[in-house]
């Protein structure tokens, strides 16, 4: 999806006088090792990165920012905002793309040579991101760059290249139907399914060159497809692929897969659940299709279903904006902080017209949540089922994260009020209200006693802190 060129001038603008980032080449071998993104050692279910814990939010106006003009200055925008997650589809599919093959004077690709172009518009974006500490979630796979109107593009349509026929290939011109059909066999080339090594070449030729460019670097996830709905085998094949080139390089690569059910509990899910041998990661980004208990009950339901061997749980995709096919902005925005509170390694809000990408709204969630992340550790942390140890959770609904620092944290969607049965802390407890739309936090307030009042200032979404007094000096952003 194309933004329009004046939000690009706007993000100019806004970041004009921000400092300047120069690109970052990646380290040495055993550098990059020692800084590389691996579950943290503190809680698996947290990244660690450059030796410390590391809570990932992001948001961002595109999935394949590597295309797009002014990258700089959306990178810099989103980390002023305190992000530092984005994700990457390698997609070629919008206007002012280019493609990963070389295209010759008559319009036709020839899948035996490169298009070194599109490598350094990867390599850009590595490097800028390397600077700023982002984490880039890449995607090998696209569903949506191979089927409708979006496969009369490819290079690897049969008519589209010099190299091969549909005879010749296995694949059809046109696959008319919506990609979640899985018509396409270009996702079943791997030598468990058909082994069509015809084109599983020129998939791995693509593939080699992306990770040559991309494991030197610390700051790189690697998950397989985008919402996929192909047999195992596909994904299971091309991680093994990853690590397997990381292995030749002598460095780790992180990988996952992200299915198409919206339901955490369906088979496909168990693909990437049951499987730390293949995935040593899972992104449960399709659960932010759904709503309030539901949404929070599938959040805790994966992390009780990993508890015994727990993996970062990633969320590259938030859903939900106004005008939008997924929900209202304020369901996005509960989802997102849902998801913070419920355990989520990663959180990033979608891009525009399904998500609020890195909107002003967008913008002051993420400060907001970096405030709270900086405040409340959530590395330490453990969600709560709906209700525990709360009064007054049907009127209002209220969610809630405990950690080892005596600190409870509440998040009131649309404001209202609830009594926390949760004793005090020894020596004084206060209450630390976050203002989330506004990013500031209001002067700290002692707490009652056993039975707790909590009630939000306004309707609006608030989070409250409830810790040791003394635990943190509270510090007003305005």
């Amino acid at each position: 999806m194309r933004y329009p060129r004046a939000c690009l001038s706007f993000f100019a603008v806004l970041t004009a006088a921000l400092p300047a980032f120069a690109p970052a080449a990646p380290p040495d071998r055993d550098t990059r090792n020692a800084q590389c993104l691996k579950p943290a050692a503190a809680n698996p279910f947290y990244w660690e990165y450059k030796g410390a814990p590391v809570v990932l939010l992001g948001g961002s106006v595109e999935d394949n920012l590597f295309q797009i003009p002014d990258l700089e200055a959306h990178l810099d925008l989103l980390k002023a905002s305190g992000g530092n997650y984005i994700r990457n589809t390698l997609s070629s599919r919008d206007e002012g793309n280019v493609w990963m093959f070389h295209q010759n004077a008559d319009g036709k690709y020839d899948l035996e040579h490169l298009n070194e172009e599109y490598y350094a518009r990867l390599r850009h974006l590595l490097d800028f991101c390397l600077a700023r500490d982002i984490v880039i979630q890449y995607e090998l796979w696209d569903r949506f760059d191979y089927a409708m109107q979006y496969w009369e593009k490819n290079p690897f349509r049969p008519v589209n290249n010099i190299n091969y026929t549909e005879e010749t290939s296995g694949l059809l011109n046109d696959y008319p139907d919506h990609p979640g059909a899985n018509k396409n066999r270009f996702f079943r080339t791997e030598p468990a399914e058909e082994n069509n090594m015809l084109l599983l070449k020129y998939q791995q030729k693509h593939i080699d060159k992306v990770l040559e460019i991309s494991l030197p670097y610390p700051n790189v996830l690697y998950c397989m497809d985008n919402e996929t709905g192909a047999n195992p085998e596909w994904g299971a094949y091309w991680s093994g692929y990853v690590k397997a080139k990381a292995a030749e390089m002598g460095v780790v690569a992180q990988t996952t897969e992200m299915w198409d059910d919206w339901n955490l509990q369906a088979e496909q899910h168990r693909s990437t659940l049951d499987h730390p041998e293949i995935y040593s990661f899972v992104d449960m980004s399709q659960n932010n299709h759904n709503n309030g208990e539901k949404h929070w009950g599938n959040l805790l339901w994966v992390r009780d279903y990993l508890k015994d061997a727990p993996r970062p749980i990633n969320h590259v995709k938030c859903y939900g904006a106004d005008g939008g096919r997924f929900g209202s902005s304020r369901d996005g925005e509960a989802r997102f902080w849902r998801s913070l509170l419920g355990g989520a390694a990663s959180i990033r809000f979608h891009r525009p017209d399904s998500g609020l990408g890195l909107s002003e709204r967008a913008q002051a969630n993420l400060k907001s949540a970096r405030m709270f992340a900086e405040a409340f550790d959530l590395v330490g942390a453990e969600p709560k089922p709906f209700g525990y140890n709360l009064v007054g959770t049907d009127a209002t609904p209220v969610y809630l994260t405990l950690n080892r620092a005596e600190q409870q944290a509440y998040y009131f969607p649309e404001g209202g009020e609830a009594t926390s049965m949760l004793a005090n802390c020894a020596g004084g407890t206060v209450l630390r209200w976050l203002d989330i739309e506004k990013s500031r936090w209001l002067d700290p307030i002692p707490a009652g006693g056993l039975s707790q009042a909590l009630k939000a200032p306004d309707t609006r979404p608030w989070i409250v802190i409830k810790e040791p007094e003394g635990l943190h000096k509270a510090v007003k952003s305005d």
